[in-house]
């Protein structure tokens, strides 16, 4: 399984990478599969089902909305988020779909859009999408969105061949072990050996654009945080916190009393709370490596680049790379779907990959880098995803902030030894992966358990 930096860190919207993302992807390649297979333009009727944890919190995660705009011929990384509201809106009063953008189908979101408590055999985040012309069906498919935006449809899924990317890389690697072994033969940095794999797909100079376009998305993202006040979507009635908070660090004339580091650490709450706020209000942000966790990179990220005297973009791209190294383990070896695993697979991998990312740049060898990663890791072990109402807002905001500011520490503390842990990045991995496994069903993005079914009115 060959996995890019530009598979895990994508530009999308809110508020779910698995929820959202996913579930427009799914549905815009059905329409390209329509208008392959010269379907397109004899389709009648369409009839969207969301199974598992897209039924059971779906709506909260705007699933439903997200496969209508995907089958009106959009894609997450270049929809304008304003607008979705705008075409929802006109559907469920004339009760038509513009199948990919021209196509104008009936569509009544009491019959056509079914939500089944039921889970499919392959992934808890399924849908199928049926295609009916003026003689019964022209065509189905099933799809699974398996985190952080990643989709497969059915025929992967039976295939047991989930990546169909089989790119032969130079230094492949498939667990940490590896992953040092090839870094120590080859006297590379982490970041170096992934700059290496990138090259198989793209120039160094693509590879640096790309990874600056993403740090830029970040950063806009964390500005609109800043800026936007009131209360979230949902009903769960949220309200937004990161501008107060700026304008309170802006004003403040001197460090915390008990010192900087902790007046840092508000501007790396800050940070989390803005980019996690603007994707539970649905806006653009970057998939790191889910939306559910998207706050924790570039938290961190700024935080290096704030406090630090001297930055350079090699910094940025280096921070990504490495991040990105860790991420592909995560995936490779257990996940970084909610509903799979529980939130220790997002904002625990997300911590992880931001420990491994910012010890590189602080000049970690590849060892501390790992021990960086495993502790971030660790410390997020069973970590249930038990969003309230099914909404990406409560715990998973503040969650967010936890988690940036504990990835700060994992990557202090490793550059304080020699990289020996005595716990392994592999072993902590596979743990959260059989975790994940033992984890009742409930407790993973069902709003069935936890946090969700906890919540009280004070």
């Amino acid at each position: 399984m060959a996995i890019s930096v530009f598979d895990l860190f994508k530009i999308g919207i809110g508020p779910s990478s698995s929820h959202t993302v996913g579930p427009m992807r799914a549905a815009a390649l059905f329409v390209q599969g329509l208008r392959e297979r010269g379907l397109l333009e004899q389709v009648r009727r369409v009839e969207v089902q969301l199974y598992g944890s897209l039924s059971a919190t779906g709506i909260g995660h705007g699933s439903d909305n997200a496969v209508i705009m995907g089958l009106m011929g959009e894609w997450p990384d270049a929809i304008d988020p304003s607008q979705i509201g705008i075409h929802i809106a006109a559907l469920r009063e004339t009760q038509t779909l513009l199948l990919d953008g021209h196509l104008a189908v009936p569509f009544i979101w009491a019959r056509d859009m079914r939500l089944i408590d039921e889970n499919l055999p392959f992934h808890p985040n399924a849908m199928t999408l049926v295609a009916e012309g003026d003689h019964g069906e022209l065509h189905r498919d099933t799809y699974y969105s398996i985190g952080g935006g990643f989709v497969v449809d059915e025929a992967q899924a039976c295939s047991g061949v989930v990546d169909l990317d089989h790119t032969v890389l130079p230094y492949d690697f498939s667990s940490a072990v590896e992953l040092l072994s090839l870094c120590k033969k080859h006297n590379l940095r982490v970041a170096e050996l992934m700059m290496a794999n990138e090259k198989v797909w793209r120039s160094e100079e693509e590879i640096r654009s790309g990874l600056m376009k993403l740090w830029r998305a970040m950063q806009d993202c964390v500005e609109h945080g800043l800026k936007h006040e009131g209360i979230l979507p949902g009903g769960l009635n949220v309200r937004r916190r990161a501008a107060k908070l700026h304008r309170s660090l802006q004003e403040l004339n001197k460090p915390n009393v008990i010192g900087s580091t902790l007046s840092a650490m508000e501007w790396v709450n800050l940070f989390a709370l803005a980019v996690n706020e603007e994707n539970a209000a649905g806006g653009r942000m970057v998939t790191a490596p889910t939306n559910g966790a998207a706050g924790i990179i570039p938290a961190v990220l700024h935080y290096f680049m704030k406090f630090s005297e001297a930055v350079t973009d090699a910094n940025v791209v280096d921070y990504l790379l490495s991040a990105a190294a860790v991420g592909i383990l995560c995936k490779k070896n257990a996940s970084i779907s909610g509903a799979e695993v529980g939130c220790q697979g997002e904002v625990g991998s997300a911590c992880a990959m931001a420990a491994a990312g910012l010890a590189e740049v602080l000049g970690a060898t590849p060892e501390q880098l790992c021990n960086a990663a495993e502790i971030g890791l660790e410390h997020n072990l069973g970590l249930t995803c038990d969003p309230v109402g099914g909404l990406v807002q409560v715990p998973c905001i503040e969650r967010n902030a936890i988690a940036a500011v504990k990835a700060i520490n994992a990557a202090q503390m490793a550059l304080r030894g020699d990289g020996q842990h005595f716990i392994s990045l592999d072993r902590v991995i596979r743990t959260m992966r059989d975790t994940g496994a033992d984890m009742h069903d409930k407790y993973k993005e069902t709003s069935r358990g936890g946090l969700a079914v906890s919540a009280v009115e004070c």
